[in-house]
């Protein structure tokens, strides 16, 4: 019973880590961003992409953005999505070295969810 308690009290304590730690990269005011024309980049696999996302949004999985030439272009603004809100933290920093103007949208339910509410 004992090992029951320590184990849930570590998988509260990791569930809540990973909660804290989406939303404290998680971007500010992306429903305005987005109005004014940002480009909303899933960096999701195809596979995941194709079974739900943001209407409108580019499908470039993260394995791809590695590459040294993408087909974005550095004039646009870029809001990255993906499942949970890890990649796209992984994107936007990756994307931000590379010289694009990115914002990390967290995860593509949460942003679409948010864009519903503006």
């Amino acid at each position: 019973m004992k090992a029951i308690i320590i184990i849930a009290v570590i998988a509260a304590f990791i569930y809540i880590s990973y909660r804290t730690y989406r939303y404290v990269n998680l971007d500010k005011g992306l429903d305005r961003v987005v109005a004014n024309g940002a480009v909303i980049l899933d960096v999701r696999t195809q596979r995941e992409y194709i079974t739900g996302n943001i209407p409108g949004s580019v499908n470039i999985p993260l394995s791809k953005l590695h590459a040294d030439s993408l087909p974005l272009n550095r004039s646009k603004i870029y809001v990255t999505v993906c499942s949970h809100g890890l990649r796209s933290v992984k994107a936007a920093s990756l994307l931000k070295e590379k010289g694009y103007n990115v914002y990390n949208g967290g995860a593509w339910n949460d942003l679409e969810d948010e864009l519903k509410k503006h």
